[in-house]
């Protein structure tokens, strides 16, 4: 009897990166440690998933950002998967480039909701809200 299934493959390693928000330092020594973790021809194909949260906290989101854009020309042979996060969603709503959701859509009513919160809750206000904007204007600036 023939045998027609193919040989079985090496599984594919798979990292699952989050939480960067905007430490370039900490991203790049998490790369180096990979790297030097991961076996290099592993490395070369490894699928590498980001699962966002790419701002906030830190100053160096722009550098974070170039350095995410940059991996597909450096490891052309790895796969790169980039979501966003609550906190990028949050930045894009503050910089006003997300429409509110259709009416009648799932979660246009918790959107309603959200929105009636915000003065009760203090969304966009205090030292993150203040911060926001200097933090933009610095990461241009670099």
């Amino acid at each position: 009897m023939e045998d027609n299934n193919p040989p079985p493959t090496k599984p594919r390693v798979v990292c699952c990166i989050g939480d960067i928000h905007g430490y370039i330092t900490k991203l790049q020594n998490l790369w180096s440690n990979l790297e030097s973790c991961i076996n290099p021809s592993d490395f070369e194909t490894a699928l590498i998933i980001f699962l966002g949260d790419y701002c906030d906290r830190g100053q160096e989101t722009s550098k974070v950002l170039d350095f995410l854009i940059s991996l597909p020309s450096k490891y052309p042979k790895q796969s790169h998967v980039f979501l966003c996060g609550n906190h990028d969603f949050a930045f894009g709503a503050f910089l006003g480039v997300l429409p509110s959701p259709p009416d009648g859509s799932e979660f246009c009513e918790t959107w309603k909701e959200y929105e009636m919160n915000e003065e009760r809750e203090g969304w966009y206000k205090g030292e993150s809200f203040e911060n926001m904007l200097e933090i933009i204007l610095l990461s241009l600036m670099l």
